[in-house]
């Protein structure tokens, strides 16, 4: 297993440039020219990912995450849902490497079998970045009014932690 791969990417190249040679193609240009277009496309996206690193640590490291949490504690304990999995689904639409890493804790910690780890990878497959895309994506191609796009991606989240809470309930 460890042969193939260590041969697959070498291969898998060797078979585009094959490719590119049998139909006639500059592969060298064209490779050149994507080479540009990404570090055009890096250039671009960097102020937005800069301005979503500093909005997620000021988040963090300013205990709003914590007050939100302490506001939130009493209904999580009255339906039951453990208060670890909060901080991960308060984080999802904003920074997907984020709550992965609270995902990552949650696991370490509790296991990927028990109640907490199965709620918390149902929660991380079952929602997505939607702060984070909207600002990476959309700012990228500069669309300033979003309307109702980030409403209905927070709803979307809202909807997804939901009911990955009542399916996991019920499952496990």
């Amino acid at each position: 297993m460890t042969l193939i791969s260590n041969i697959f990417i070498p291969l898998l190249v060797l078979f585009v440039v094959l490719y590119g040679i049998i139909k006639k193609v500059n592969v060298y240009d064209v490779f050149v020219n994507g080479a540009k277009e990404g570090v055009e496309i890096g250039i671009s996206t960097f102020p937005y990912m800069l301005g979503m690193i500093l909005g997620v640590n000021i988040l963090i490291k300013s205990n709003v995450l914590d007050f939100i949490l302490s506001f939130l504690n009493p209904f999580f304990e009255l339906i039951k849902v453990p208060m670890d999995i909060l901080p991960m689904a308060l984080l999802r639409p904003v920074s997907g490497s984020a709550s992965l890493s609270v995902l990552n804790n949650i696991l370490q910690n509790f296991g990927a079998d028990s109640f907490i780890g199965r709620l918390a990878s149902t929660i991380q497959g079952s929602t997505d970045t939607t702060i984070y895309i909207l600002t990476l994506y959309f700012g990228t191609v500069g669309i300033k009014k979003i309307r109702y796009s980030l409403w209905v991606g927070l709803l979307a989240d809202l909807v997804g932690i939901i009911s990955s809470i009542i399916v996991v309930s019920i499952l496990f």
